[in-house]
């Protein structure tokens, strides 16, 4: 059984420290480990780095009025895995199809930078969730950060599954197939190091595994 962690979740002394920091400044944000957004039904969840601090923190959704999010929901849209009009509140009414999003760390960390006890700790969370979707077939995972998480999760060796963007890695003692992305983060789309038409071609890929 799936147990998301609580809004008051004290795991983490830094993030819980920079959490209640936020709490003063910007008292109308979410202010708290986001939630996963999506069915446990889903054949792919897509693993993200974590909530950015005027986006998912403030919205309570991942990827939600963060350019992350500008980029992986129209792409999702494209090919027919969302639907909706995705307009950056958690209350638009945009809907996943046969997909789940989470982060390796569900809280807002200080420079959008976690620690590896960070991603350790919160890792319970993620084998929860992964452990919980019995139809999970494909895990997309944007950036290195969520591509180590989810094999250290799973009990993989990092060495053996290189991150590369678009590389396709078969976990077979789960039977899943892990496939990587550079993040759709801003610096990643303006430094070049990541296209839209990239990405697309990555999404693509996740549709020709689940025909």
């Amino acid at each position: 059984m799936y147990c998301a962690p609580q809004k008051n979740c004290s795991l983490c002394p830094r993030l819980l420290e920079f959490r209640a920091d936020n709490k003063k400044k910007f008292p109308s944000y979410y202010n708290a480990p986001v939630p996963s957004f999506g069915d446990l039904s889903a054949q792919v969840l897509i693993v993200g780095l974590a909530p950015g601090l005027h986006g998912a923190n403030q919205t309570g959704r991942p990827f939600t009025n963060d350019y992350a999010g500008d980029i992986l929901y129209p792409a999702l849209k494209k090919f027919k895995l969302a639907e909706g009009n995705y307009a950056k509140r958690a209350d638009d009414g945009f809907k996943l199809i046969n997909v789940r999003i989470t982060n390796s760390v569900r809280c807002v960390p200080p420079q959008n930078k976690v620690t590896g006890d960070e991603v350790k700790t919160c890792g319970q969370f993620l084998i929860q969730e992964i452990a919980a979707m019995p139809n999970l077939k494909v895990i997309l995972t944007l950036g290195a950060v969520a591509h180590n998480a989810v094999l250290g999760v799973l009990g993989y060796k990092k060495s053996a599954f290189k991150f590369a963007h678009g590389a396709i890695h078969h976990l077979d003692k789960h039977n899943l197939i892990m496939i990587n992305s550079y993040h759709t983060s801003r610096y990643n789309i303006n430094t070049g190091v990541l296209t839209e038409e990239m990405f697309a071609e990555v999404i693509k890929k996740i549709k020709e595994v689940l025909l």
